[in-house]
């Protein structure tokens, strides 16, 4: 019942009064504003330092980034993903190059909501938040310092 209402007729009745998450489940709810809201992770990685609120995420995280597993194959260009909603993403973004996340400010279009708010928060408020501990270096996204602790200081992480 739940699962029709959720999926089938995209009911989802319960709404974050912080931020714009919605969902089907009252627990679900609960799970987030305790995750995301609230910083609670119980779940933690022997390997390396992933926290996260659910055992399947932690279970997920481990095959995936770990063991390499990758089940979900592109049947257009072999790319291999972890998540069944990677695969979903990257159909729609990839193949069918939609992007439905339109900045109000410059009209830029993100496949992604992750990623439009990445764009206004170091493009149209300036936010860059990871800093070279080596020089005076700053930038909005994590990868790109590491790019530069490889490319300019030959650092291997």
């Amino acid at each position: 019942k739940n699962h029709v209402k959720s999926v089938h007729e995209g009911k989802r009745p319960f709404k974050c009064v912080i931020c714009d998450y919605c969902c089907s489940q009252k627990n679900d709810m609960n799970r987030h504003v305790a995750s995301i809201h609230e910083g609670k992770k119980p779940f933690s990685c022997e390997i390396c330092d992933y926290r996260c609120s659910r055992k399947s995420s932690l279970i997920k995280h481990v095959e995936s980034v770990h063991e390499g597993k990758k089940p979900f194959k592109c049947n257009i260009c072999d790319y291999s993903f972890s998540l069944k909603s990677s695969l979903k993403t990257h159909m729609e973004s990839v193949h069918e190059r939609r992007k439905p996340f339109t900045c109000n400010i410059c009209d830029n279009s993100y496949s992604m909501k992750g990623n439009l708010n990445r764009h206004i928060e170091s493009v149209h408020e300036g936010r860059k938040p990871y800093s070279c501990r080596l020089c005076n270096y700053s930038c909005s996204q994590k990868t790109d310092l590491i790019k530069h602790l490889k490319s300019v200081h030959e650092e291997k992480k």
